[in-house]
């Protein structure tokens, strides 16, 4: 008869979360893994499958928890010019949480992966466009309210505002001061005008 299981599914995954966010992929051994769990061999592999598909849970948690945050910025009642601008304010305040590894998990497992990993690029990818589209729907909010110009190619702002957000989590990651990423935030939303 198999035990029952003895801890929280969605604790355990936010811990391995943020293992692999602060870590990666690849310098993060399963006893790690286990070790700051506070789970199990058995429990992580009966659970999860291996450590890549435990990785991979951890993307869709994370994707689930953080990203959705941000997403819901952007599809708020705001206008789509306020939108955009409260996304950039929730990631710099997500950036700077002193609880938190610096960067986005997202942003990390597609420069330590994707190159050499299609299921990585992926899942990354998908994220990377769920955030595109989002950005997509505020301009062309903004655009029908006249805070951007209508003759601007709102896909194209749309991926420029998804790469800049990014950049601004590879910037926290070297520079992670509010000053900093506040003058990015602020050439960033420029672009806009």
């Amino acid at each position: 008869m198999a035990r029952p299981r003895e801890f929280t599914h969605d604790v355990v995954l936010d811990r391995a979360m943020q293992v692999f966010w602060s870590r990666g992929y690849e310098a993060t051994s399963i006893q790690y893994l286990v070790d700051r769990m506070g789970i199990q061999r058995g429990s992580l592999y009966g659970t999860f499958g291996d450590k890549r598909a435990l990785f991979f849970a951890a993307i869709d948690r994370y994707d689930r928890v953080v990203t959705a945050k941000l997403l819901a910025a952007l599809d708020g009642p705001a206008s789509g010019k306020d939108a955009i601008r409260e996304f950039f304010r929730l990631k710099v305040a997500l950036a700077l949480e002193p609880r938190r590894p610096r960067g986005c998990l997202v942003t990390n497992s597609a420069a330590e992966l994707a190159s050499r990993d299609r299921a990585t690029a992926t899942r990354v990818g998908a994220v990377l466009a769920k955030i595109e589209a989002a950005f997509h729907r505020a301009v062309v909010r903004a655009q029908t309210a006249g805070e951007i110009d209508r003759a601007r190619d709102p896909r194209a702002l749309a991926r420029f505002l998804t790469s800049s957000a990014q950049g601004l989590s590879v910037m926290a990651k070297t520079f992670p001061e509010r000053a900093v990423l506040k003058d990015i935030v602020r050439v960033v939303l420029a672009a806009l005008e």
